[in-house]
């Protein structure tokens, strides 16, 4: 009895919002076990956890990707969508960008910045660093105090022609000249951050700890609005994401829910929640992906075993299906592909949500070892899936028939996703980043 009491009083003190932009009562439509999708005819709670997909499906199956490349300079940042890159390297190393090792780099996400021909990132200090296209060092500044460097702060960077903005965490963020490294200010929030930074005219985006949205002026970092959602009691490493559609920006937080809110006002437009909230946060460490978009939907998915599409005007459930991902999807035309935390590479039909195929992407490594070996995230090239591992590995695999062609061994420990710039494939590693053609 004690339990039941205290759960309904947490319940009721973590402020789960009852007004009719919250969703809070909404609930995802019925799974048609038939096509893996939902029906949205029905209203009956999902919120089951169901057998994860750990099998072939239309394996023989052989497609064929067409349409424009995505270059360096076209990838639309606000949607996340990577697409597909003009990348057909025989994975030939050609330098690396060495720096001292970032501890505990498997918990985090940080990702490398590029502008004109230098690429940045940082090292075990919070030391930013860039670096020209001959991976020598052109300048290094380090803006932390020596007790903030013993923190050893992860950096998250976004830039445009004229700044560098990095916020890390533990709870600083500013902004530097790209080209020259000064900093132009500096500021502190209540909370460390936590999710990628977003660009928009003269304003930029970023998700703290507190699950909350800020919304900070380019030009002095001064808030401008900020849109608090519901907190919890555990949070994952994971990082958050952010994407920007018509003056409105989507965001999810760390319990699953997704939210739209007007870029200018901050005026909260909808809310709708992801899973159960009943649930005793302790039982598990939700990891969503990457919010993807096409302009018209939110795609997503989790290692709970669901993937979503999701209205955006309305914030309803266009449609779910089961598969268990916290790797940011692609969209090509009207396919999504994703690669499941067990390793099988699914083709999803993104109107209907109707699994096209899935093969096993995984099937080269040994049984012993397969199940310590997780996918960390990919890109699409001309021909081949790059697909990078937590154990250091690099695999190439056909985007006609889903099948590994080949596997490439980067180090033995986590190497992030492979990012795609100047007709050249960085993978980054604890220590280095590796550039590849």
């Amino acid at each position: 009895m004690n339990k039941i009491i205290f759960l309904f009083v947490l319940i009721i003190l973590t402020g789960c919002s009852l007004n009719k932009n919250s969703k809070f009562w909404s609930k995802p439509e019925k799974i048609n076990e038939d096509t893996n999708t939902i029906n949205t005819s029905k209203s009956e709670e999902i919120f089951k956890k169901s057998t994860v997909y750990e099998k072939e499906f239309n394996k023989n199956l052989k497609i064929k990707v067409e349409g424009n490349f995505s270059t360096s300079k076209q990838l639309d940042y606000l949607t996340n969508n990577n697409g597909r890159v003009n990348f057909n390297g025989n994975l030939k190393t050609l330098s690396r960008y060495k720096f001292s090792k970032i501890e505990n780099f498997y918990q985090y996400e940080p990702e490398i910045v590029f502008h004109d021909k230098s690429l940045f990132f940082f090292d075990n200090k919070g030391t930013i660093l860039k670096f020209n296209e001959d991976s020598k060092l052109v300048w290094k500044k380090n803006y932390y105090s020596k007790s903030e460097k013993k923190l050893k702060p992860i950096l998250q960077f976004f830039n445009n022609e004229r700044y560098l903005i990095v916020a890390d965490n533990i709870a600083k963020y500013y902004i530097l000249d790209i080209e020259t490294g000064e900093l132009i200010w500096t500021k502190r929030n209540i909370a460390p951050f936590n999710s990628q930074i977003k660009i928009y005219k003269d304003k930029f985006f970023i998700i703290d700890f507190s699950n909350t949205l800020r919304c900070f002026s380019l030009k002095n970092g001064d808030e401008l609005w900020s849109v608090k959602t519901q907190n919890s009691l555990i949070r994952s490493q994971k990082k958050l994401s952010i994407v920007i559609v018509k003056d409105i920006v989507y965001f999810n937080n760390s319990i699953g829910d997704i939210s739209a809110v007007d870029l200018n006002s901050g005026e909260l437009l909808w809310q709708l929640p992801t899973q159960n909230t009943l649930i005793y946060e302790s039982s598990f460490s939700l990891e969503t992906s990457d919010i993807v978009t096409d302009n018209k939907s939110l795609y997503f998915s989790n290692n709970q075993n669901q993937f979503f599409s999701i209205d955006l005007d309305s914030g309803n459930f266009n449609w779910e299906t089961k598969i268990n991902s916290n790797l940011r999807p692609i969209i090509i035309g009207n396919i999504l592909f994703t690669v499941s935390l067990e390793g099988f590479l699914f083709l999803i039909d993104k109107n209907k949500g109707s699994i096209i195929r899935v093969t096993d992407v995984f099937d080269n490594f040994k049984l012993k070892k397969r199940n310590l070996i997780k996918p960390t995230g990919f890109i699409l090239g001309r021909e081949n899936i790059y697909l990078s591992t937590n154990n250091g590995r690099l695999l190439v695999i056909s985007i006609a028939n889903g099948k590994n062609i080949s596997t490439l061994k980067i180090d033995n420990e986590k190497i992030l996703k492979p990012v795609f710039f100047d007709e050249k494939m960085f993978v980054v590693k604890n220590n280095a980043i590796i550039r590849l053609n």
